[in-house]
Order: structure tokens, then sequence, then C-alpha cells
């Protein structure tokens, strides 16, 4: 019985080769190229002799961007951050070598100078026993000892600085820093106090020093006796505000033969006239005054050369840190 045009049936009729309609399904050529495109020609968009037009989507993808650029554009953007990065270090490793070595030059003389002082220092404790003491309430105020814990903290200071700069040890510069920040705080508020209160200053070190007269040539006070002598001698004064404080040390009317104008044996005992009048304190005050350009400018090299060694300290721990941080 035949079947009516009409119904519907689940086979189809394959297309004969008279057929006009050789149309395939959406995409086929376009798989079978990818797959042997390579040896048919798929770059021409034709597969065994039939030519395929590309569809809207594949037509799309030809003029974009192959996501490939990007990726290699972001490599060139790192290359370049890379280059940027490695000569900052480069230039920062400069800088910290260059401060490295001034620091290290400028601490090795810190502790040098340090040695020298401590020398002295030991030198006049050695020879001279307890050298330019003139203070009965301070003892210990000697200059030997003045120098001698002076050139102490220099070394001290001088070295830790040594160590901190050639290891670029960030603890150890900032110790440095702290040390010499302090002592440089110290040295300030001193100075500044001394300005401050010098009527008083004044007043007290006079009536400190007339005591200390009544040690004079006395057991265990070399040192004050010494002082006293070479300063009498000298500055060629006698006594701490006039020669007639000396009278109420020898409880009579005579000085030291320090005093003299022609020094001999006993010659303290003589009449006044072969004496010196000047007082000693107002004597040594001139001198000072007098040469207050030199002090001050000694006073100043001493502060810059502090200074700078804080300069050189923080410079170098801030590179130091710098280096940590963009070269790790």
């Amino acid at each position: 019985m035949r079947r009516s045009s009409t119904d519907e049936s689940t086979y189809h009729r394959s297309p004969s080769l008279d057929s006009k309609d050789y149309s395939f399904p959406n995409g086929a050529f376009r798989r079978y190229s990818s797959m042997y495109g390579g040896q048919f020609g798929a770059a021409s968009n034709s597969f065994f002799g039939f030519h395929t037009n590309p569809g809207p989507k594949a037509t799309k993808a030809k003029y974009t961007t192959p996501k490939g650029n990007k990726y290699v554009v972001f490599y060139l953007d790192l290359s370049f951050i890379f280059l940027l990065e490695l000569k900052r270090c480069s230039m920062a490793h400069n800088c910290l070598q260059c401060i490295k070595y001034l620091m290290f030059v400028f601490n090795l003389l810190f502790w040098l100078g340090g040695c020298g002082i401590l020398g002295v220092g030991i030198w006049l404790a050695v020879t001279q026993g307890n050298f330019a003491t003139l203070s009965s309430s301070f003892p210990s105020l000697s200059a030997a000892n003045l120098l001698i814990v002076t050139g102490t903290f220099v070394m001290i200071i001088g070295f830790v600085g040594c160590i901190g700069a050639i290891k670029e040890n960030k603890c150890l510069l900032l110790s440095f820093f702290i040390m010499l920040l302090i002592i440089f705080l110290l040295e300030l508020t001193v100075v500044i106090l001394f300005f401050v209160y010098t009527d008083k200053i004044d007043k007290y070190a006079q009536r400190d020093l007339k005591k200390g007269l009544h040690l004079y040539g006395t057991d265990g006070n070399i040192g004050l006796t010494n002082a006293w002598s070479i300063i009498q001698t000298d500055f060629r004064c006698c006594g701490v505000s006039n020669y007639t404080d000396w009278f109420e040390v020898y409880n009579t009317t005579r000085v030291p033969d320090s005093c003299c104008l022609e020094f001999s044996e006993n010659c303290g005992l003589h009449s006044p006239g072969t004496w010196w009048k000047a007082p000693c304190y107002e004597t040594v005050k001139v001198w000072l005054q007098e040469n207050l350009l030199a002090v001050g400018i000694f006073g100043l090299c001493t502060a810059m050369v502090q200074i700078l060694g804080l300069t050189f300290a923080m410079t170098m721990y801030c590179q130091v840190v710098k280096a940590d941080t963009y070269c790790a």
C-alpha cells in the first residue's frame, strides 16, 4: 500500500548526485577543515573541492585581537618595571656604599681621637696624680679623670659606629645615633644652663675654690697643690679673689711661694710688695674672654662633628632600611 506524501515519516532520503541541494549541517565543513586543513587547504576555506563561507561568528572572531598579545604586553610591562626597580636598587646600593665608607672613616677618626684622649688622661693620672683638682666639693673632678672618662666614651661610641657602618647593622647604627644624640643634648643643656645662671655659678665657684685653699699642701692633695702652683705661676696671680685669701689658710701674713714675683725658697714670708696682687679667678676669667673666639671655634667644631656623626648614622640607617625593603 502506497504511503501518502503527506504522511510524516521518520525516514529521509539520502541526497543523490543529481540533487541540486548540497546543503550540509551548519559548521560541518569548518569542523572537518580544522581537522584536515593542514593537508587539504584549510587556509583557502576549501574541503575536498567544496568551498565554504565562514559563519558570522567566525567572521567576527577573525578580526579580534589574539589573547596571546595581551600576555606579551603584560610581560613587557613586568620587564620594564623590573628594570626600573633594578636600577633603583643599584643606585640605592651605590649610595649606601658611599655613605658606609664615609661613616667608617669618620668613626675611625673618632675612635682614634678617643684613644688619644684616654692615653693623655692615663698619663696624667700616673705621672701627675690628680692633676688640676681645684674643687674641694668634687675631689674626683680632676683633669686626668675627666680625660679618662671622655676618652672612654668617645672610644665606645666610635667603635659602635665603625662596626655598625662596616656591617650595615641597623641595631648598631641606631644605638650609635641614640648615644651621640644623648651626649649632644647633655652638652647643649649644660651650655644653656651656664649662660642662664652665670652669676650664681660665679659665686658658687669662688666660694668652693676658697674652701679648697685650705687643702693646699696637705697630705693626699698633691693634685690640688700642683694645680694652684701652676695657675699662680703661669697667670701671675695670687689667691681666688685676692692674695689675702691665703692669710685665712696660714692664719698669718703668708702666701705660697708660687705667688712671689721672683721665686725663691720661703719667699712667701716676705713683704706683700714681692707678691702678685691680681686675683686668680678674675685673671683666668679675663683670659677666657680674650680667647673666647678660640673657645667658641672649638665648641662649634665639636658640635659640628657630632651633628655630622648623627647625620651619617641616620642617613645610613634609612638607606639600609630602604635596601632591605626594595632589594629583599
